[in-house]
Parts: structure tokens; C-alpha cells; sequence
């Protein structure tokens, strides 16, 4: 990526622009926080408002170069290696810091210690870590997850995990033993006494789950409009993380009709609104890749009429890309309740449920899918494209993947999608020849209720068939008529 499409990007969490070199305090908070998460870039000489280039001083740079270089080894603990190089663009250079993801988190700053002086990004602010981000960073560091933490004060409790039972009764065939709750680590037996895990309680339906993790569930909303405001139904998901990710799915199908298509005669009638599968699958990584350890964010599923969000507290895992969602990615925080998830066969396969959503959606071309993260949370929207969007489909498609999820997967559902978009038009061009032949004084407009297009779709169909040499138009807008030349595409 060149710098000139580099700076066209908003600011985030691994991107931050200034002008001039900051302040000491200001560039090692930065720093810290870059190297505490998944690494940044820092460009110093460029401007904010309005973004462009103002470059720095040549005679400068060195000594700019020495400074940061010692900011940085003096200010951040453990120790911190930036990668910094200088790039010209026309006559003006730009200085670019970059920091690669910490294998020794959390980082800090030296002069406030641990508590302190641990910066993470929130989009694209740096802000103080509070205890809870400390502790999963240290964690991170140790490769533990929170799911697998013994829970001290709950030795030897006795813990009602009847809808545990009953779902992997059904899903395995076996009775769910103490001696399978050991194999899949979910207590511990120390010096005589059972401790009981994390995990083991978010799977558990007993009264001590929603006391020791209220926010262990799933807020459901169908919202009136297109905006947060008034309910038409709500629904809060606090069960067994076993069955949490199937209730919120039913959720959503009663709020989204079946039935409708897109498209007469290219896709089947009897489907849904929404790629169900794909929305599926959001839900139940949603489910078993938020962050447990953070309190007060409960996952959030909220349903308006021009799309659905899945709202995830935690960030997104840092070898997790969804710019390369085709790529079979895995990558797990909670290493005790996956292999439950898989067993059960709410994950199918590790690293399928990304390329599953795509593969859903080259079925919905009427269906968007964005993803964006929201401060510590991750977002992933299904919305309901514009007619312009579809009617280009294939191009926006085949474009809008080739940057947000990969060139190669770009090129491969724009050429899948391209054979069903032909025979939709091949269809299209000979109902207006048709329509044109009976009636050559026959309006734009008119074209556009007869075929249930916009009248712009119709006008980009006449113009391919224009030049096609299929139809002409003899006299003016007023008056004129249209001439069918050839009888045949």
C-alpha cells in the first residue's frame, strides 16, 4: 500500500497521523500501546485537517530519527524496537514509526509502573488499561486463557449443569461424567479439593453464573426503523453458553421474513431475508470468542429494517484478519470452551466460520457485509444493499473484495456471481426489446414499473443494448420512437 492510499485511511488502532513530532509523554503512550496489541504505525508529517502531506525537514530527520529511538528505550518497559524509515513523496519525506505486536505485553511506561502506565488503543485514541486489560494481557503473555482460571472461592460447589447434560447426552451419545468435566479441563483436582474453572461455570445454568458473570449473555432487540429507538421485541439469552448461540439464531428468523426474492427466475423463491447461515455462524463466534473477563458488555444482537448487527465484546484475536476471511483462519481465546464448542458441533471446523459467511453471501448479492471495531468490541453488519449496488454487482463485488477481503476471492465470487448476472440481463434486455416492439413510443418510466427496476437500471440496460446495435431511438425525448433491430441478442 503506497502512502498516498495510506493517508486516505481514517485513523485506528494500529494507524495514527501528526504533523510535528509529539510531546515525549504523548509518542510513548502511543508506542506502548501499539506494541500492546497488534502493533501500529505512527507517520509523522502529515496533517490532520485536512489530510495531505506537509513533510518535515531533511536536515532534520537524523536527528528526529536518534530522538524517537531514545524516547522509546528510555520510556517503555519491557524494552521496545521500532522499525523506522523515511519516505519521499514528490519533494517533501515523511517519517514513518513501526512497531510490531509485544510478545512480552503488557507494556508500560517506565516513570508510572504497571498500573499506571499500560496504554491499549480504543480506535484510534490511546487511553490508560484498566485491571481487567492488565490481567488479560499478562495472560496473553503466559498463553492462559481466562476460561481456563481455577475459581478459588468456589471450591468443591456443586454446580447445576443439568442443560449441559441434556445437550451433550443428545449432540454425543455420552453421559457427561466427572471424569469427561476433567478431560476437557473444566475442574481441577488440588490436594484433595475440586476447583472449579471459568468455563465451567459459563456452561453451567446455576444462580453463581449470573452473579459471578452477569454480562455472560446475549441482548436481542428488534428495533423499529432503521436506528435505535423504539422495541418491537426484546429477548435477554442468559443460559448455558451451550445453547446461547441457538436461541439468539431463532431470535433473528422470527424477525426476518422467509420467502422473498430478489431476482425472478435466477434465484429461488423460497429462501430468506438474510444469509441465515452466515448469520448463524456470526452468532456463534460471537459466542465463543468474546473476551469473559470484561464486565459490563454483554454480546448485543440488534435487528433494524435495513440490516443486522452482532455486537462482540473483545477485541478482534490478533491472527485473525477478516480482510482474508477465505483463508481458514483460527485463532482461540477461550482454549477450554472450543474444543467443548467442537465436540458439540456448534463449530463445525476450526477456522470455517469465516469462509462459511462468505460462501453464504455470494448467494445474497442484495446483501452488504461489513465489519468495524467498536472501542474494546468487535461489530459485524448484514445490511440490505441499494439498488445501484446490486444492479453493478458483480464489478462492486469482485472490487469491494479484492480490497476488504483478499484480490483472490475477489476474482473468484465476482466471477461465479458474473454467469448468474448474465442471464439476469440476457432476461432483462429481451423483456424491453419485447416491451419496445409492442410499444415503440413506450416511456422510461413505464419501462421501469413494467420490469421493477429504477429507472436508472433501465436507462444502463437501453445504453448496452444501444451499443449492442440491438435498438435505436429515432426523434427527440418527446416524440420519438424506439426501432427493435434486431430480433435476437
Amino acid at each position: 500500500m503506497t502512502i498516498t492510499e495510506i493517508i486516505r485511511q481514517p485513523e485506528s488502532k494500529r494507524l495514527e497521523f501528526k504533523e510535528l513530532m509529539p510531546s515525549k509523554a504523548d509518542l510513548s503512550k502511543t508506542i506502548v500501546a501499539f506494541a500492546n496489541q497488534t502493533g501500529g504505525d505512527l507517520f509523522i508529517g502529515i496533517k490532520n485537517h485536512p489530510r495531505e502531506i506537509a513533510g518535515l525537514d531533511d536536515n532534520e530527520l537524523l536527528a528526529l530519527e536518534e530522538k524517537i529511538t531514545h524516547i522509546i528505550h528510555d520510556n517503555c518497559s519491557p524494552l521496545i524496537y521500532p522499525e523506522i524509515s523515511f519516505i519521499q513523496v514528490t519533494e517533501k519525506l515523511v517519517l514513518r514509526v513501526h512497531i510490531y505486536k509485544g510478545s512480552q505485553p503488557p507494556y508500560f511506561l517506565k516513570s508510572k509502573g504497571k498500573q499506571q502506565g499500560t496504554y491499549i488503543r480504543s480506535g484510534s485514541s490511546t487511553r490508560l488499561a484498566t485491571q481487567e486489560i492488565i490481567d488479560s494481557l499478562e495472560r496473553l503473555q503466559k498463553n492462559i486463557s481466562f476460561d481456563s482460571e481455577p475459581v478459588f472461592l468456589l471450591k468443591n460447589t456443586k454446580l447445576n449443569i443439568n442443560i449441559f447434560h441434556t445437550v451433550y447426552k443428545e449432540k454425543t451419545g455420552e453421559k457427561l461424567s466427572d471424569v469427561i468435566l476433567q478431560k476437557f479441563d473444566l475442574y481441577h483436582e488440588e490436594q484433595g479439593e475440586r476447583m472449579l474453572t471459568n468455563a465451567l461455570i459459563l456452561l453451567s445454568d446455576d444462580n453463581v453464573k449470573k452473579k459471578l458473570f452477569p454480562y455472560a449473555k446475549i441482548e436481542c432487540a428488534r428495533f423499529k426503523g432503521n436506528v435505535p429507538g423504539t422495541f418491537i421485541d426484546q429477548k435477554t439469552i442468559d443460559d448455558s453458553l451451550v445453547i446461547q448461540a441457538d436461541l439468539a439464531h431463532q431470535f433473528v428468523l422470527r424477525h426476518i421474513s422467509e420467502g422473498t426474492s430478489g431476482y425472478d427466475g435466477v434465484y429461488r423463491k423460497d429462501r430468506w431475508e438474510y444469509p441465515i447461515l452466515a448469520i448463524r455462524e456470526a452468532i456463534r463466534n460471537a459466542v465463543i470468542h468474546r473476551d469473559y473477563s470484561i464486565s459490563g458488555s454483554d454480546i448485543k444482537i440488534a435487528i433494524f429494517d435495513d440490516k443486522i448487527e452482532i455486537t462482540n465484546p473483545g477485541e478482534l484475536m490478533p491472527l485473525v484478519d477478516f480482510n482474508l476471511m477465505d483463508a481458514g483462519q483460527s485463532n482461540i481465546r477461550n482454549k477450554i470452551l472450543a474444543p467443548i464448542f467442537k465436540k458439540l458441533g456448534i463449530i463445525e471446523q476450526w477456522g470455517n466460520g469465516l469462509r462459511i459467511i462468505v460462501e453464504e453471501l455470494t448467494n445474497y448479492p442484495e446483501i452488504g457485509f461489513e465489519w468495524k471495531e467498536v472501542g474494546l468490541g468487535f461489530r459485524v453488519i448484514f445490511y440490505k444493499k441499494k439498488p445501484e449496488e446490486i444492479q453493478n454487482y458483480p464489478i462492486r463485488l469482485g472490487e469491494k473484495l479484492g480490497e476488504k477481503l483478499g484480490e483472490k476471492l475477489g476474482e473468484k465470487l465476482g466471477e461465479k456471481q458474473e454467469k448468474k448476472s448474465e442471464k439476469l440481463f440476457k432476461k432483462r434486455h429481451l423483456k424491453i426489446m419485447k416491451l419496445m416492439k409492442n410499444n415503440p413510443l413506450i416511456t422510461i418510466s413505464t419501462l421501469s414499473e413494467k420490469l421493477s427496476i429504477s429507472t436508472t437500471s433501465v436507462e444502463k440496460n437501453i445504453n448496452k443494448l444501444k451499443k449492442s446495435g440491438i435498438i435505436k431511438r429515432t426523434g427527440g425525448d418527446k416524440g420519438g420512437k424506439w426501432e427493435v433491430i434486431k430480433q435476437k441478442l
